[in-house]
């Protein structure tokens, strides 16, 4: 059974999306070990996991219009049939869930980083801007000699 797994995988990613997304305790960990996830090898785990599932998500979803075509072939809708694409159709819509909020996550951690750079940069600006007018204010309160 896949089911109960993918239930606990989605649950965790949600609890991860609100980490990033409100500032907790917890948000400046999370992204220590997300930008740990993506250098070296973690960039190719993470394709290759994701790679998987998304095989493993095609792979429910033909066999869920199989067993379609078996019902509407045969005319009747046989009960084992029926329990078995609910368990498929429930597979596949939380590896749906599961890929999607993997998205999320990325671009989440994405737009954070490139939110605190611009912080950064915003503030060096800033003071740069601020000992220029200090400068300036200084330059124009000191008194000028004119011959």
């Amino acid at each position: 059974m896949m089911i109960q797994p993918l239930f606990v995988l989605v649950f965790l990613e949600v609890v991860v999306i609100l980490t990033l997304i409100f500032r907790t305790p917890l948000r400046k960990p999370v992204l220590m070990a997300l930008d740990k996830s993506k250098q070296g090898r973690g960039p190719v785990i993470v394709k290759s996991a994701g790679g998987t599932l998304f095989v493993v998500l095609v792979s429910i979803l033909f066999n869920v219009t199989l067993m379609q075509n078996r019902a509407t072939d045969s005319g009747t809708v046989n009960p084992t049939d029926q329990v078995l694409l609910a368990n498929h159709l429930l597979e596949a819509s939380l590896l749906g869930f599961t890929l999607f909020l993997a998205l999320v996550i990325d671009r989440l951690h994405y737009y954070i980083k490139e939110l605190r750079l611009l912080r950064k940069t915003l503030e060096g600006e800033k003071k740069t801007n601020q000992s220029c007018d200090q400068v300036e204010n200084a330059a124009s309160k000191s008194p000028s000699i004119s011959t």
